[in-house]
């Protein structure tokens, strides 16, 4: 639902939409495929030739700077009023947390970095910059925070609980591709942020396998499965169109191997079958046929699978 909607005026922008305009760009800034162009292609919308993937981006941040309600809460100021004490400044920044303004989260943070740098709640003040920087949505920079306190701190309660790791694999969850009609399908695009989070949660189950953190861990991995399910998937299909059907056994072996266990695994086996009678390994098609028809009996493809398996011979 979309709240404080601005409206469109010709009247010279507020000093509050000027703040909102320079926290998107903030964000934008902080973004990996903005800072790295080869993730990009280029695209015709109908008025020539666009580098595709800045033209949308900026298209999104024009949009998100109209539609919406600044960098944080529901008073998101960003100002500060320091107290005497560590502890003080620490649970003022707590505060800020809870009411999403980040930027003044982080300089009571920062200050109790810059002035008491002994406390134990210097420490703590590590982590909670990580955590604004999180809540603002400057995602690559909380992960920097997070790894750097896993380092300097391996034995803190918040790195043995897995707390400081499982922000690391979220925050590479949240920098995932998403849709947008003006954009490509999500898994056309590139999945490096996908693989990422991939590996520090798969690495977070082995670490922490007490982490209260762990079902978030579980439920996060499925969605990043099926993702990297479907992007392996389509270059698969990419491959078998172009008459490449060693390079569609290759990515779906890859898809059945890593990210097995979703709705994609039929699919998947159906296609395989294909691939393998077109690059004359009968055996392993008749195999996968035969897997196909036993484990998806309710599959779209599981007739023709038990066909070809009658046809084909058994060795």
């Amino acid at each position: 639902m979309v709240k404080n909607v601005l409206p469109l005026s010709p009247k010279s922008p507020s000093r509050s939409h000027l703040t909102q305009v320079r926290c998107r760009i903030e964000r934008t800034r902080s973004s990996r495929s903005l800072n790295n162009p080869s993730n990009h292609r280029n695209r015709t919308l109908g008025f020539g030739p666009v580098r595709f993937g800045l033209t949308a981006a900026l298209t999104m941040l024009a949009i998100t700077t109209m539609i919406g309600g600044g960098c944080g809460g529901k008073r998101a100021t960003g100002k500060a009023n320091y107290s005497v004490t560590a502890k003080k400044n620490y649970e003022k920044g707590i505060v800020e947390l809870g009411e999403e303004d980040w930027v003044a989260a982080a300089k009571y943070f920062s200050f109790i970095k810059a002035r008491f740098p002994y406390s134990k709640y210097s420490v703590l003040a590590e982590l909670r910059m990580a955590d604004a920087e999180f809540g603002a949505g400057n995602y690559l920079r909380a992960i920097d925070g997070y790894k750097l306190f896993i380092k300097f701190h391996p034995t803190h309660e918040m790195v043995v609980n897995g707390y400081a790791a499982y922000r690391v694999g979220e925050s590479y969850l949240k920098e995932l591709p998403g849709n947008f009609w003006i954009l490509p399908p999500r898994y056309e695009k590139d999945q490096s942020a996908t693989t990422d989070a991939h590996r520090e949660l798969s690495t977070f189950l082995k670490k922490y396998p007490e982490s209260p953190f762990i079902p978030k861990v579980k439920e996060s991995l499925v969605k990043i499965n099926q993702r990297l399910a479907e992007h392996e998937l389509y270059v698969a299909r990419f491959y078998w169109k172009r008459n490449k059907p060693m390079g569609t056994v290759l990515r779906l072996r890859r898809l059945l191997d890593k990210h097995a266990g979703t709705p994609l695994d039929g699919d998947a086996l159906w296609l395989l079958g294909r691939a393998y009678e077109k690059v004359k390994m009968i055996k392993r098609a008749r195999e996968t046929y035969a897997e196909l028809a036993s484990k998806h009996p309710n599959h779209k493809s599981a007739g023709d699978a038990r066909q070809a398996v009658t046809r084909l011979p058994a060795s």
